[in-house]
């Protein structure tokens, strides 16, 4: 069973971490291969990486793919999220945790970009 999980960087501003958490429920209404989507944040909001990655285990994950909802592939992208996966993959061996390409990796990132600068001249 595959899993999504979503990691965003997490804010002290509430309504930063519940844009994510919208941004989840979005992905579920699209056509997509997972049983579940969820996240979790690195720092400043709960669940962490840990956690989250525990809970879809705790629901039957066998395969769970970490989306880093990043724009550049900076240290948290590049180490911090990979030290916080690390730890669950030794104690869950049976589950195939990997790592998706950051957001801002996506080829189509400078068309979304482009459309959001247009959207501020019409």
């Amino acid at each position: 069973m595959k899993h999504l999980l979503v990691v965003a960087h997490g804010s002290r501003r509430a309504a930063s971490n519940d844009e994510v958490r919208t941004l989840c429920q979005q992905l579920k209404q699209l056509d997509n291969p997972f049983v579940e989507i969820s996240c979790a944040f690195l720092e400043l909001a709960e669940p962490s990486i840990p956690e989250g990655l525990q809970a879809l285990i705790a629901n039957g994950a066998t395969e769970i793919v970490v989306m880093p909802y990043f724009l550049s592939a900076g240290r948290h992208v590049t180490a911090d999220i990979p030290a916080e996966i690390e730890p669950v993959k030794q104690q869950s061996p049976q589950v195939k945790i990997s790592i998706a390409p950051y957001l801002g990796a996506a080829e189509q990132i400078g068309e979304i970009l482009m459309e959001q600068a247009l959207q501020a001249i019409l």
